[in-house]
């Protein structure tokens, strides 16, 4: 298993401490691609896309609304389930 976080980098040029996960760009389970859009945080006004670091199976770890910090683990990747089942 493989995990997704909240990149560290979203906080560059941020000043508030963190986000909001605003939604969910794809469903729990889904087959995904390395550098697909997989979640969308909300920080200050602006919204920044989550992209898969692997591909894999998505099992959804964080609820939409939820308060996001760097390094928050959103999700985790299966990397061996990429077929369908």
């Amino acid at each position: 298993m493989m995990d997704v976080k909240v990149p560290d980098n979203l906080w560059a040029t941020a000043t508030l401490p963190e986000g909001v996960l605003e939604r969910w760009l794809v469903p729990d389970g889904a087959t995904i691609g390395a550098g697909d859009p997989v979640a969308a945080i909300r920080l200050e006004e602006a919204l920044h896309e989550v992209i898969a670091p692997a591909p894999g199976r998505l099992a959804i770890a964080a609820a939409e609304g939820a308060v996001m910090e760097p390094g928050t683990l959103l999700a985790r990747l299966d990397p061996e389930r990429t077929g369908s089942a």
